[in-house]
């Protein structure tokens, strides 16, 4: 949902010209597949679309892209550790909720648990933190709104 909300607040502002956003895990698991039924119907009753499939993290990503965003400690241990090995990695990897308000230090839970509530609640992390996370871009990169 992340990736989606992104999308969709940037366009909002104007900005999806100025990014290139894509969306993957650590592990290979549930490659090649859209985004749970439920965190899709979240979105979408927010009006946001759900775009990628997903797929697993690879090398060239530590090259290419300038942030890599975790969910949370463990996925951020587990790229630290990936992105060690890659010769000419420029990523900066920041936890998603750093840029939260609400909780700066903490991690993005699992919904899957957690019933529709939890689907809700990961939404409401997310748009914070990528509300304040396009607003550190703009910022930090001068980007004209």
């Amino acid at each position: 949902m992340a990736e989606g909300l992104f999308i969709h607040l940037i366009g909002e502002r104007g900005l999806a010209d100025r990014f290139e956003i894509d969306s993957c895990g650590t592990s290979g698991w549930h490659v090649g597949e859209a985004a749970d039924s439920r965190m899709r119907q979240t979105a979408a009753a927010h009006g946001v679309h759900l775009p990628s499939r997903s797929r697993q993290i690879r090398h060239s990503d530590f090259r290419r892209f300038d942030y890599i965003i975790p969910m949370d400690e463990h996925n951020l241990r587990d790229l630290a550790e990936i992105q060690a090995g890659v010769e000419g990695a420029k990523a900066e990897l920041v936890k998603m909720r750093h840029f939260d308000p609400q909780d700066l230090d903490g991690n993005v839970p699992d919904p899957y648990y957690g019933g529709q509530r939890g689907f809700e609640d990961v939404y409401e992390m997310l748009l914070r933190a990528n509300e304040n996370f396009i607003d550190y871009l703009v910022e930090k990169h001068q980007l004209a709104v």
